[in-house]
């Protein structure tokens, strides 16, 4: 038996600790988590053999472990303390206080009593736990560390140890592997220096130079390191060993886990310090960078509150003197005069002084101090006082407008009366700007109309594009609380106009989004498009009231569903429906086709489409309300005529022959050749009259259209199906038309019984064409009681005729909206005849252009029984009295 000291005994044979990625040295205490299954046992031996007082006594061998060839996952359970990375690396460098690891503790002792003896669930247990160990007696090194037990303490799924490095240990053999490793080892004590070794002599100094500039580098960066007290002793010359310098500074530095293995087994001193002043050397180095990136970056700080210091005191200097120049315009001064410059109203500019006088007691290297500095940028560029004057004639403004734009009647009227009043009542100047919402479908030129006002009006123009705001805070901004922090949509367009009265479209008002967690974008539209409250608009960033009142606010959308109503309540509704081929072919001609030219780099006289070839290109190529598909198509009969043109020229300035001259006309033939063979085809007309089949007309976001009912009926029970993607409304229409159908089926001629059910022995299916589309609605109720009656009756409906119309039980036929809508794309799809509510007369009066009129067949009607007659073209068998009958009961 060997000894470390005097009174710390190294048994011959101890208990083995193989330890993975850590490596205990000499003099060294670490503390470390045994939660590993294959760990445990001993340390249950250990509190059953050892005395909490007699810890101490108990001398185990901790040896490194070598990464085996392949890897191996070993199970185990989760550590019931877990230490951060963070906490890992600190530890490497600390002796007491080193990372906890995966440690794996085979093999009995011979001071402790063998676990074999204990009963047999333990041993049955302990069976288990050592079937699950992955440790090879090859891969534990040969060179470890006697450690003697600081501490030992149960912890949630296992113990938390305390271990102190004694002294080297050397494996001599292993006598026992199961149930954990026991070996014989022999101690390997640093030896005394011998002081006539001149080279251990020189490597000694060096090792003392090095360590001093090392200690210098941490306490200049002022870093922990509990080693300190023992370097400082050995470069004070006091007694301390060189081996346990070097083990205490490979605990300290950074370095891998073979490099402190080396250490462990450097069991020469002449090696082990030649070895450590390189690590040492290593470490110096890369706190040296540190240390001049730490003061690089507190040179600047203290450059910066330096030269603030010197130009206040050359400021006080120059004032005493009387020597500070009038002119000169500092920081301050420039701010100063920009915020007088916009004659701020009285409570922005207490707000604005306020937050000046804050701004001077603070150094430019605050971080508050850039923030109050963009604060007051945005007071002094925002245009509190500065308004376009108005371009008030009205005769002028009517010329611009129908320039600009075919038909839109209602929308340029609105904006004549607004320039009138305001020119009437200019000198009040209490004239709030129209909050106008411009509804329709895609393409019909609500974003372009806005430019339109803006410049007939003789005004700024900002779009604010609305597709997609979740955020509350992109309407009405980030309070400066936050980094970051920005004004919202309505102050950055005023910014950027730099008026205070500026036409503002926003566009795709119904795409807001939703309330969140971000807030409600659409409920913050409240304050700034209702003309009571936005004179005094507050931004969360400004925090101060701004005036939009001047502000001429143009709203577009496709569809009101989706607006809230509070929003929609404080906005005038216009409606703009789909364009007739009419309005189609003057705008292409006026509109589409001179911008598209002059867009392909040629001249008005270098491409000429017929009126027939515009039509044709209007009704055969496209099927939309609107002319952004009109115009895709103009432009591809352009490209063809540039590309013709083009060829030609090149021709020509080459010197070759050209056969052919260049036809700048695009006639009716050429439309086919150039954009191939017609895309749409007329529904109606295309169609034949079949037993079941009725026309009807639809409305959605996008403008109107028509729509087809299909009833067949087959052998069943009565039963009702609907298809085509229906929603609730459109299916009770559906079984309200059938139940009508069913409690007059003898008075049409359906039954020869008055109590006769016509369903009695068939099943009835109503099917709607195109089911990947939505349907609903309640306009379809007339459409499909005529189907109904004409599947029964085996009579037909015109293909052209067309309807529209909602019903009750008692037969009364209710109005619908949409008609304009409705009526135009019937005409497009080639409907001569359409049957509506009497009460929507008025609609197809003064909404429907008078070109579609003429070339439509409207019948009003009122009941049921005269939408029957219409329909059927008195070819329905009626029984005696059965009119009078079915208009009493309606």
């Amino acid at each position: 038996m060997s000894r470390t000291g005097p009174s710390i005994p190294i048994p011959r044979t101890v208990p083995i600790l193989p330890l993975h990625d850590k490596v205990l040295l000499p003099g060294v205490v670490t503390r470390m988590q045994i939660t590993r299954r294959d760990s445990i046992p001993l340390f249950e031996q250990i509190l059953r053999t050892f005395d909490s007082r007699e810890l101490s006594k108990c001398i185990i061998g901790v040896f490194p472990v070598r990464p085996p060839p392949t890897s191996i996952t070993t199970p185990s359970t989760t550590a019931p303390i877990q230490q951060s990375s963070a906490d890992n690396r600190s530890d490497t460098k600390k002796p007491g206080v080193l990372p906890h690891g995966e440690l794996i503790i085979p093999g009995p002792s011979p001071l402790l009593p063998n676990p074999r003896s204990s009963n047999g669930k333990d041993e049955r247990a302990l069976v288990s736990l050592r079937a699950s160990s992955s440790v090879n007696p090859a891969h534990i090194h040969s060179t470890g560390c006697a450690a003697r037990l600081v501490r030992l303490e149960r912890a949630v799924g296992g113990f938390t140890v305390v271990l102190e490095g004694l002294v080297r240990l050397r494996l001599n053999k292993f006598t026992s592997q199961s149930p954990y490793f026991e070996a014989e080892v022999t101690p390997l004590p640093d030896k005394a220096v011998n002081k006539s070794d001149q080279e251990l002599q020189d490597q000694i100094v060096a090792l003392r130079s090095t360590s001093k500039e090392f200690v210098s580098l941490l306490q200049s960066l002022k870093l922990p390191a509990p080693v300190l007290t023992q370097l400082q002793k050995f470069l004070d010359n006091v007694t301390v060993m060189p081996g346990q310098v070097v083990d205490l500074l490979m605990s300290t530095i950074e370095s891998s886990l073979d490099e402190k293995v080396m250490i462990l087994e450097a069991v020469d001193l002449k090696d082990r310090i030649s070895k450590a002043i390189e690590l040492l050397t290593r470490q110096i180095h890369v706190l040296k960078i540190s240390q001049k990136v730490h003061d690089n970056v507190e040179g600047k700080l203290n450059k910066k509150q330096r030269e603030f210091y010197l130009r206040q005191q050359m400021a006080a200097i120059k004032e005493e003197l009387g020597e500070k120049d009038a002119g000169e315009d500092d920081e301050m001064t420039q701010i100063e005069s920009r915020l007088a410059a916009v004659n701020l109203p009285a409570d922005v500019q207490k707000a604005a002084d306020r937050e000046l006088k804050r701004l001077k007691k603070m150094q430019p290297s605050s971080s508050e101090y850039s923030v109050i500095r963009n604060y007051l940028d945005w007071l002094a560029d925002l245009p509190w006082a500065k308004s376009s004057e108005d371009i008030l004639d009205v005769e002028k403004a009517r010329k611009q407008l129908n320039d600009d734009h075919h038909g839109l009647e209602k929308v340029k009227r609105r904006i004549l009366e607004y320039l009138a009043v305001t020119k009437l009542q200019q000198l009040k100047g209490d004239v709030r700007g129209p909050i106008l919402c411009l509804v329709g479908p895609p393409g019909v030129g609500k974003t372009s109309l806005g430019r339109s006002i803006a410049s007939a009006m003789g005004r700024k123009f900002h779009r604010i594009s609305l597709g997609g705001v979740w955020d509350e805070s992109e309407i009405r901004g980030h309070r400066r609380t936050y980094v970051g922090a920005l004004p919202g949509l309505i102050i950055h367009g005023l910014k950027k106009c730099e008026v205070n009265n500026p036409v503002f479209l926003l566009d795709e008002i119904d795409k807001v989004g939703s309330r969140g967690h971000h807030g409600d974008p659409s409920a913050a539209f409240l304050e700034v498009l209702d003309p009571e409250q936005n004179n005094s608009f507050t931004d969360h960033y400004l925090n101060v009231p701004f005036d939009l009142s001047k502000i001429l606010f143009i709203a577009t959308a496709n569809s009101l569903d989706t607006i809230p109503a509070p929003l929609l309540d404080r906005m005038e509704t216009i409606t703009i429906p789909g364009y007739t081929y009419a309005e189609k072919l003057a705008i292409a001609t006026n509109h589409l086709l001179p911008k598209q030219i002059r867009q392909h780099g040629l001249g008005e006289t270098d491409v000429q489409v017929t009126q027939d070839a515009l039509l044709k290109v209007a009704t055969g190529y496209t099927r939309e309300s609107g002319v952004r598909h009109l115009e895709r198509e103009i432009g591809s009969l352009v490209r063809a005529k540039a590309v013709e043109y083009a060829e030609i020229q090149e021709k020509k300035e080459a010197g070759q022959s050209v056969l052919t001259e260049y036809q700048p006309l695009v006639s009716l033939d050429d439309v086919e050749e150039i954009l191939g063979q017609e895309k749409f085809v007329n529904e109606v007309t295309e169609r034949v009259a079949v037993p079941g089949v009725v026309t009807g007309m639809a409305y959605n976001g996008v403008g109107g259209g028509i729509l087809f009912i299909e009833v067949s009926q087959m052998p069943g029970k009565g039963n009702l199906q609907l298809t085509g993607s229906l929603g609730d409304v459109i299916k009770e229409s559906a079984q309200i038309a059938l139940s009508w159908v069913k409690s007059h089926g003898y008075e049409i001629g359906l039954t020869n019984s008055p109590g006769q059910n016509v369903m009695e022995k068939a099943d009835v299916h109503i099917h709607m064409p195109g089911g990947g589309t939505p349907k609903d609605g309640p306009s379809a109720g007339i459409a499909m009681v005529c189907a109904l009656v004409s599947m029964f009756s085996n009579r037909t409906v015109p293909s052209t005729t067309a309807m529209t119309g909602e019903f009750t039980l008692r037969g009364l036929v209710m109005p619908v909206g949409g008609i304009k809508e409705k009526v135009i794309a019937a005409h497009r799809a080639g409907v001569r005849k359409i049957i509506m509510p009497l009460r929507n007369q008025k609609d197809v009066t003064s909404d429907v252009p008078v070109n579609v009129r003429e070339d439509i067949e409207f019948f009003y009607a009122s009941t049921i029984g005269e939408v029957l007659r219409e329909a059927f073209e008195g070819r329905l068998m009626v029984r005696s009295s059965a009119s009078t009958v079915i208009d009493s009961r309606m």
